[in-house]
């Protein structure tokens, strides 16, 4: 069934909707539709669709004839089809929606935000035949928002806290390099992400990264596996096998607990080191390699190497340039961020439309210090998609050591927001200091009105420069 014209100024559909009324002039209502760059449907009292335009196939990846005949809570899989549907509100009051924020799962499966606004669509007689909605996509937007916030990427790194940062910042230089680098961190804290990131930035990208975790494997395997073997070195060596560093070639070798590394291999991987030269278990053939070596460790070298656990020589030669990695507790205003990423990774995953935390959920999870790290966030957010069934994770969705289900083991509440405010100042603090103290330039940036930053800068009682960004100094003439 066909939909009058949206209002052509704003191109959102008013209160109502004439079923039958045209344009003027030798335009049609269709063309008009088609050549705007918003999605627009309409559907009839049993929630069918009766019409779908060019920029709504465009937005949902849904064809026209696909689209047409079905519900639309069907197509759209929007995050509040199930309880909050602004179309199903406006047939039932009859009170237009206007840009309204909401997302959909297009049909490869990427979750797209989209702003909504809804009318109603009346026959010739006036009678309700149905309801019409414009939808435009906010993905460019939600991309500005998240840079403006200070999202910082590299690879599947993502962080806008400080400590992490100066990491960050330098990783390009390191990149560019071909240094052997050494990554040190706690379980979880996403070293081989860094690995990967630094690869990827370097001039070996297009070339393998080939990772090895040197506490996974015994000795003689584990020196099997990184330099390979000929036929006869050992009993059920029937073959030559390459080893990792044949595999990459060209590439990098990630040495991932390099610290429980056996001695007789941390000898072969100091000529390595020395010659980029080595030779396959039970040959005298010595092969060169193209390899760059990235290790990671979470555990104290410097221990190691003074209980004579770990080669001296071979130390410096990996310490050349050395990472640190904080542990998730100690930077705890990536933890909203890292949130979203997960969020939007399960989303794509599993197909939801989860749209964020409640804010009790999110108490708990900034008031957790996080043994496993960024590895058990991502874990935690895995399992409340599992029980996850409406629009937002609530404490009930987490797992039982936080507290989710069972309130007498919560975090006390005190501390979750004690622990709030610290996260919330930080915030603060960074923008404020980005923008040279500029207050309104700060509020930009959080996405916040001046006012609102004013209020908050006073109640969290933070001590800010008499400068203000964007003039001299106050009390000065």
């Amino acid at each position: 069934m066909p939909a009058d014209r949206p209002d052509q100024a704003s191109q959102r559909p008013g209160p109502e909707r004439e079923a039958d009324a045209g344009p003027p002039g030798n335009l049609t209502t269709a063309g008009i539709l088609e050549s705007v760059s918003d999605g627009v449907f309409t559907v009839d009292r049993d929630w069918r669709i009766t019409s779908f335009n060019r920029a709504a196939e465009e937005i949902t990846g849904v064809p026209r004839d696909e689209a047409v005949g079905r519900a639309c809570c069907e197509v759209f899989r929007a995050d509040a089809c199930e309880a909050n549907c602004p179309l199903r509100r406006t047939l039932e009051s009859g009170e237009p929606v206007v840009s309204e924020e909401a997302s959909i799962i297009r049909s490869d499966g990427v979750r797209v935000p989209i702003s909504i606004s809804t009318g109603l669509l009346r026959s010739a007689s006036g009678e309700v035949v149905g309801g019409v909605e414009t939808f435009r996509d906010l993905s460019a937007l939600e991309e500005l928002r998240k840079e403006i916030e200070g999202r910082r990427t590299f690879g599947d790194v993502v962080s806008h806290s400080p400590a992490m940062w100066r990491v960050l910042s330098i990783l390009p230089d390191v990149a560019a390099s071909e240094t052997t680098v050494l990554i040190q961190g706690e379980t979880g804290t996403g070293k081989e992400l860094l690995a990967r990131a630094t690869h990827d930035l370097s001039s070996r990208q297009g070339r393998p990264f080939v990772p090895v975790n040197c506490a996974a494997l015994p000795q003689a395997l584990l020196e099997s596996e990184l330099f390979g073997h000929v036929k006869g070195a050992f009993t059920g060596a029937d073959r030559d096998k390459p080893g990792r560093l044949a595999r990459a070639e060209g590439g990098t070798l990630f040495l991932d607990e390099i610290g429980d590394m056996p001695a007789a291999v941390q000898v072969k991987l100091l000529r390595l080191l020395q010659n980029r030269t080595y030779e396959p278990v039970g040959s005298v053939e010595t092969l060169h390699a193209d390899v760059r070596v990235i290790a990671a460790t979470n555990r104290d070298l410097d221990a190691l190497v003074r209980d004579g656990a770990f080669r001296e020589d071979l130390y410096y030669r990996i310490n050349v340039i050395r990472l640190d990695l904080p542990p998730l507790r100690e930077r705890r205003e990536d933890i909203p961020l890292l949130l979203d990423h997960f969020i939007e990774h399960f989303n794509r995953l599993r197909g939801k439309s989860v749209q964020g935390m409640s804010r009790e959920a999110l108490s708990l999870l900034l008031a957790y210090d996080y043994p496993g790290n960024v590895r058990e966030l991502e874990n935690i957010v895995e399992h409340a998609f599992v029980l996850c069934k409406g629009a937002r994770i609530r404490p009930e969705h987490l797992p039982e050591h936080l507290g989710g289900r069972t309130p007498e083991r919560r975090a006390p509440a005190g501390r979750a927001r004690a622990i709030t405010r610290e996260v919330e100042a930080r915030l603060i603090q960074d923008a404020l200091r980005r923008n040279d103290y500029n207050r309104l330039a700060a509020a930009r940036e959080l996405g916040m009105h001046k006012t609102t930053l004013f209020r908050k800068i006073k109640a969290l009682g933070l001590d800010l420069p008499a400068r203000d960004g964007r003039s001299r100094p106050r009390g000065k003439g």
